[in-house]
């Protein structure tokens, strides 16, 4: 089977999470991934995730999540030996992407100028907190500082618990998949033109865009976006509602299905109330709509109104679990969540998710992620370089392979 990104090799220098995403992505369309890891240890998101054991090994959970299917070449880039091996590795690769912050690959002399005169058709993709120009470029940043630089914590919680952060690094991820919407598009025109480009992504500016509706009212409204919990500021009755079980989301965004609630919860009158009969009136009355409904809403459990509410054509859905949604049979009978092949010595096997999007024809589960510089040795074979070039490499650090590799090459040596 030939997916989209068949026969397009990326070099992937990113670590934790928003450059690994989108690595990840492009991996399962196809794209032959290889890691550049610092032979010290690697990426850090191997160090990281729930099960301390793993997380010992190198092979962390957290790390797990979005690193199966790539290689790994695990390559010192301050060294002069090492930045030659990258540079042919350029020669022969379509993408390269990186998230360290800005001027750092200038530093190393692998900055795009570098690279591009190597190869002109390469793609560089460069993922920073802030972009690699203004004031704040040269600042650190994490998901957390990015989400309070973003606005986003801002309008995330209530109007006593805000500000709050989401419950998952929000900014890596949308920059990550940011990440892979540009490089892909940027592959297309490499395909036609022959055109390299570089690629400046900032999770700032990556999360206030996905901010849209609220940045927009705020622009051409003047609305000072507030912290509204599980309200929806665009419509009313639009939210989180109690049960006699539990919480229920329900979206009765449109006049009719506004109507189909009303008859539904056995309170026909609510839709005629002026308070409540148009659109902008009931955002304005929400507290007393919303304490209509819930009262109505507390005599039957959340998974009844569940399934008589969208029935009858009004959207809602009890607030689950990550376990339980896990559990339920939507993601079960798409195969959502994927189990890899078994790996050696290894009781249990691993499972992952598998992206946002299904093809037309099914791609297979990924191979394990890669241990650190399990392919180092293979991949430099390939870039031409002998058996003895090989072993000296590893004896003075400059790349480092498997364990066994390793000890063979330095046999190779002496």
């Amino acid at each position: 089977m030939s997916l989209p990104l068949t026969g397009i090799r990326v070099l992937d220098l990113s670590n934790v999470l928003a450059g690994p995403f989108c690595g990840y992505h492009l991996s399962r369309l196809g794209a032959e991934v290889i890691k550049i890891e610092n032979p010290n240890g690697g990426d850090l998101a191997r160090r990281l995730g729930a099960d301390p054991k793993r997380a010992q090994r190198l092979q962390g959970l957290s790390f797990v999540a979005v690193n199966a299917g790539k290689h790994s070449v695990a390559l010192d880039l301050k060294s002069e030996a090492g930045k030659e091996v990258f540079l042919r590795f350029v020669a022969k690769a379509d993408v390269v992407l990186e998230n360290f912050r800005p001027k750092v690959m200038e530093r190393l002399g692998l900055g795009y100028e570098v690279l591009s005169r190597r190869n002109p058709r390469l793609i560089y993709c460069a993922i920073s907190g802030f972009g690699q120009s203004g004031p704040w470029s040269a600042r650190p940043a994490y998901d957390q500082i990015v989400q309070g630089l973003s606005g986003a914590m801002s309008v995330t919680g209530d109007a006593r618990s805000a500000p709050l952060r989401t419950g998952f690094p929000i900014s890596d991820t949308i920059a990550g998949l940011t990440a892979a919407f540009a490089i892909s598009s940027a592959l297309v025109d490499q395909r036609q033109t022959g055109r390299g480009r570089f690629i400046d992504v900032s999770l700032l500016e990556a999360t206030v865009a996905a901010m849209g509706w609220v940045v927009s009212n705020h622009l051409n409204a003047g609305v000072e976006p507030e912290p509204m919990g599980n309200e929806n500021f665009t419509a009313a009755p639009s939210g989180t509602f109690s049960t006699a079980t539990g919480p229920l989301n329900i979206a009765a965004n449109e006049q009719k299905q506004f109507q189909a609630l009303c008859d539904l919860v056995g309170r026909p009158e609510l839709a005629t109330d002026p308070r409540f009969a148009k659109r902008e009136t009931r955002k304005a009355n929400r507290v007393a709509l919303n304490e209509a409904l819930n009262e109505a809403l507390g005599t039957k459990a959340a998974e009844v109104w569940e399934r008589e509410l969208n029935a009858a054509g009004v959207p809602a859905g009890c607030v689950l679990t990550v376990p339980q949604v896990l559990r339920e049979p939507q993601l079960l009978e798409r195969r959502f969540v994927e189990t890899l092949p078994a790996q050696s010595g290894e009781h249990d096997r691993l499972r992952i998710t598998r992206p946002g999007f299904r093809l037309d024809e099914d791609f297979p589960p990924p191979a394990l992620p890669p241990e650190l510089g399990a392919d180092t040795e293979r991949w430099l074979e390939q870039l031409g370089y002998s058996a003895q070039d090989i072993a000296q490499f590893v004896a003075s650090g400059v790349v480092a392979g498997t364990p066994t590799n390793q000890s063979v090459a330095k046999e190779n040596v002496q």
